[in-house]
């Protein structure tokens, strides 16, 4: 086989695939974007349907140089950066600047979504091409970004402080917020009352709620009943102690969760905040080093989770087989649906990438525990878990809700004015 050049994005990358594809091959790094928009003016021609001018990053002239003199001696070369709108834009950027350092050359676009040997194997054998809509789309951001950076940025330098920047995300977010702040401003807030009791049977407590008074629901807010005023609360409050309690009846019911769907990148960088502790770039820098791959003993160096950018809840065909034999051997068949889960996606998803996931359920956490970080681990266990969990059978619980009487026995005219309590969990 001639000798063919791999470009990715990172070092780390180019060392694991350099691995995976043997002495024919030449993988190396270009470490992130080797061409932008020039920093000098907007760079945008608008008189010529708004044309980009592009140069070589600053300090990025030696990268270009030694991928170039890669180039030359090279008759196959693959573009195999990030599988995303950025990825594929160093992907362009890449193929303009060395198409004239090696005319021969044939350039192929080489795009895998875990760094596994049969994955990257797979995509070096069925290459692609540069998909120009995905170029188009990172090009009318950087655009935007430029043409709304310009006008905006001069308006917070003269009237906030020198060497702020704004953009397209910047501008929008400024007016959500704005329009937000306006609305609390706006708000009249209105006080609201409840009435928590707390009962026991058999020496155990437990929580309930007064719910109906004078015949008549409370409003509800979804956590607590709400009553208007102090004095109704009150009167509320001295009924109930003052009354005796009656079970007027006792339901019980199964009720059935299913799990949540695998990470989509949102959720991942909100269940990690939640769950861990870990600020939004914390756990994307963990994740990129997770996907970019990690030596974990006698299998090598592997890449233990899908790319970490998506808003999809798709997964695999081979990797639905895969979780369910793990979750038959480790749970037991009742913990196996019959069928595998397949969750809705929204209308606007793009879909172009799996769910986040391991990509092997040979490598559960406990056993790559001895060679990545403290950090990583628990970002790797809290993938695993969700993944898992998201095709196993629905959680079944028993939910018994007890409605309760509260009469005084010196007011047997009362009536239907006697309030419901209940509802414990």
């Amino acid at each position: 086989m001639a000798r063919s050049l791999v470009i990715v994005e990172s070092p780390a990358k180019a060392s694991t695939l350099g691995k995976f594809l043997g002495k024919d091959f030449k993988v190396a790094a270009c470490f992130g974007h080797v061409r932008d928009l020039d920093r000098k003016g907007i760079a945008v021609d608008r008189a010529k349907n708004y044309e980009p001018n592009y140069r070589i990053v600053p300090g990025k002239e030696k990268v270009v140089a030694e991928l170039a003199q890669l180039a030359r001696k090279s008759e196959r070369i693959f573009l195999a950066a990030d599988p995303d709108r950025e990825g594929e834009a160093i992907c362009w950027h890449l193929h303009e600047l060395l198409k004239k350092e090696a005319p021969k050359a044939v350039f192929h676009r080489a795009e895998f979504h875990e760094i596994t040997k049969t994955a990257v194997t797979r995509a070096i054998e069925n290459p692609g091409k540069v998909s120009k809509d995905r170029v188009g789309a990172q090009q009318a951001r950087r655009i935007i970004d430029r043409l709304v950076g310009y006008e905006v940025s001069e308006l917070l330098w003269n009237k906030v402080w020198r060497g702020l920047s704004a953009g397209r995300v910047q501008t929008v977010a400024l007016r959500i917020i704005v329009e937000r702040e306006t609305e609390r401003e706006a708000f009249v807030p209105v006080p609201y009352f409840s009435v928590p009791v707390t009962l026991a049977k058999d020496g155990t407590a437990f929580p309930a709620r007064v719910v109906v008074w004078r015949g008549e629901k409370l409003q509800f807010d979804g956590t607590d009943p709400r009553l208007a005023t102090r004095e109704a609360a009150e009167e509320v409050k001295g009924h109930v102690e003052a009354s005796d309690l009656r079970v007027v009846s006792v339901e019980a019911r199964e009720r059935r969760q299913n799990p949540a769907p695998p990470f989509t990148t949102s959720k991942l960088q909100q269940a990690a905040a939640r769950s861990i502790g870990f600020s939004v770039r914390k756990t994307m820098t963990l994740a990129q080093r997770l996907y970019e791959g990690k030596a974990v003993g006698e299998p090598g160096t592997v890449g233990l989770i899908t790319y970490m950018r998506t808003d999809s809840t798709r997964v695999a065909d081979e990797a639905l087989v895969a979780v369910r034999e793990h979750i038959r051997s480790t749970y037991g068949e009742t913990a196996v649906l019959a069928e595998p889960r397949r969750f809705k996606q929204k209308k606007d998803v793009q879909d172009a990438h799996e769910a986040i996931r391991p990509t092997t359920l040979e490598l559960p956490p406990e056993t790559v525990a001895g060679y990545v970080e403290p950090d990583e681990l628990k970002l790797y266990r809290l993938i695993w878990n969700r993944f898992v969990a998201s095709q196993m059978s629905p959680a079944v619980s028993e939910v018994t809700t007890v409605e309760i009487e509260a009469r005084r026995q010196a007011s047997p005219d009362l009536g239907s004015r006697y309030p419901h309590f209940g509802q414990p969990q």
